[in-house]
Parts: C-alpha cells; structure tokens; sequence
C-alpha cells in the first residue's frame, strides 16, 4: 500500500512588526519630520505663539500622535537647538582632524559656521531663547556656546603662536568674529539674492583679512568651497550683493 504524499507545514504568516532596526529608522525619520516642521513655525512665528495642534497641522497628523516622539513643546525647542549644536559639533572635529595653521583652521570654521548660520538648525543656536528651556538643558546649551567660542579662541591663540595671525586679543577677536556670524541666523532669508555659499565666501574673507599676516588676495584665493547651492553661478560684487540675503 502506497504511503500517503507528505504534507508540507503551513508556513508562517508574514510578521507585522517591521525588523527592529526598520522600525529605528523609520521613527528617527518621523521624529525628524517633527522637528523640522517644528522648527520652521518656531523660527516664522517665535516660540511662545506656536502651538503643538500647528505642529501637527503641518505634519497632517493629530496632536496626540506627537506624544510618540516628544514630551512636550519645551523638549521639541531642545532638540531642534540640539540638532543645530551637533551641526557644528561635526564641523568642529573634522576641522581639528584636518590639521593646518591657526588661520587655515579658523577660516574653515568661519566658512562652515557662516553657512550653518543660514540653516534652520543653525539658526535655532542664536534665535531660541535659552530661559525657554528646562534648566538643565538651559546649561548644557550654556556649556555648548563656551565650547564653540573656546574653538575660535584656541585657533585665533594658535595662529598668532604660527605666524599665520597678527598678533591681538584672542577674546576679543573671537567675540568680533561670532557675532558677525551669529547674526546671519537673524537676517539670512532664503528669498535672498544670496546663497548660503556665497554668504560663508564672503564672510570667511571679511571676517579674517584682518587678522592674517597674509595678503588679501592670497586669503580670497585660499577660501574653502562648500558644496555649490543655488545662485552658485552668480558672481558677488559690492555692498548691493552683501545685502541681499536680507529680508
């Protein structure tokens, strides 16, 4: 007698549940969705006048759904600082990886900080009042900007050691060169005449001509690219272009 033909076990069901690290991925995408769209209502309107419901009514979700990612409206304004800082936290470790002179250093800072100035994230650094933020974020943030500042001291302080900086207050100098840069993130739009690159040019040329021992021309012809943005075509000529990223 002919055995009978064996039966296969019936396969599984396919899972629900995305692999794990699927799943990572696509909340940090989601989370990064949030504050994005977070931080662009907090840099048009100001912190104090966005609600989490216009949040949500720019990410066509429900307010609840935003309770997944964040704790509150006061966590979300920390991270987006927090997004910002990491930016230049990057920019400040490949710089000091890459070696060079006290002024090559500092201009590759000026040029990439410049830039950073003309991003959301990086504005958040100088338009987020820090009394909004929990204390303790408040002093991380607080121990954030020393660090950054310390970084253009150390590279002013180390090319006046090189020769490659006149000798002056690195300080003061310093102060001089942050507020310069800080203040894009107040007045860059991006309605501009004036791309984020040809900003960063200008300013890492304004900015540090001053203080090198080299010639102008040598420094304009030394200045870090970033990678080319729209406008990248356009030629900068006097104080008509410099102005024309404000709003």
């Amino acid at each position: 007698m002919a055995s009978a033909p064996s039966i296969p076990p019936p396969s599984a069901p396919p899972s629900p549940w995305l692999p794990f690290e699927s799943r990572r991925r696509a909340r940090d995408e989601k989370r990064e969705a949030v504050l994005r769209a977070a931080v662009q209502l907090f840099l048009e309107q100001g912190y104090h006048r966005v609600t989490l419901n216009e949040v949500a009514d720019r990410l066509n979700i429900t307010k609840p759904a935003l309770y997944n990612y964040f704790r509150g409206k006061d966590e979300i304004l920390f991270e987006c600082w927090s997004m910002g800082a990491e930016l230049v936290d990057s920019v400040i470790t490949e710089i000091a990886a890459g070696g060079g002179s006290g002024l090559a250093r500092l201009r590759k800072l000026v040029h990439a900080y410049a830039a950073l100035m003309a991003t959301d994230f990086g504005a958040s650094l100088v338009r987020f009042d820090l009394r909004d933020l929990a204390e303790r974020n408040a002093g991380v943030a607080r121990a954030a900007k020393k660090r950054i500042d310390a970084t253009f001291r150390r590279y002013i302080a180390a090319g006046i050691a090189d020769g490659s900086i006149r000798p002056c207050d690195p300080k003061l100098a310093a102060f001089a060169i942050a507020g310069s840069l800080n203040w894009i993130g107040h007045w860059y739009r991006r309605d501009g005449g004036l791309s984020p690159t040809e900003i960063a040019d200008e300013f890492t040329v304004r900015l540090t001509e001053g203080l090198a021992t080299e010639s102008r021309q040598k420094i304009a012809k030394k200045t870090p690219r970033a990678p080319q943005g729209r406008n990248s075509g356009r030629k900068t000529t006097g104080t008509k272009r410099t102005g024309g990223g404000t709003g």
